[in-house]
């Protein structure tokens, strides 16, 4: 059983790297769970395919120019990761910064919720 500050640090180690897709198919829960503090289809994704999918929005969605992630912060079973990223959305061509944290939830070794929370 992977210890949970151990995941939390080669997690957040890939998403630095820039790795974010790869730390997820590493570290994702078959069941896992995405929650976004924003109406829609993107509020809840459920299942690995369905946080695949996400990831697919996102990219095709935003030109992201940069991204620094922070942490981990360590808890029992969870730990945070913070990001702050430059991006443009696609359709508006508005230029943006976004900051958020990110609490994740470990159990038998993988994630099974992520849950973003944003910042301003």
């Amino acid at each position: 059983m992977t210890n949970v500050s151990t995941l939390a640090e080669d997690f957040t180690a890939m998403c630095k790297a820039g790795h974010m897709d790869e730390a997820g198919e590493k570290y994702w829960a078959q069941n896992v769970v995405s929650l976004e503090p924003m109406e829609g289809d993107m509020a809840r994704a459920e299942g690995i395919d369905a946080l695949r999918a996400k990831g697919e929005w996102w990219y095709g969605a935003h030109d992201v120019h940069s991204v620094e992630v922070t942490g981990p912060s360590v808890n029992a079973n969870q730990f945070t990761v913070g990001f702050k990223m430059d991006i443009t959305e696609k359709e508006s061509g508005q230029r943006m910064q976004m900051e958020e944290t990110a609490l994740y939830t470990v159990a038998d070794g993988k994630i099974v919720e992520e849950r973003f929370f944003y910042h301003g």
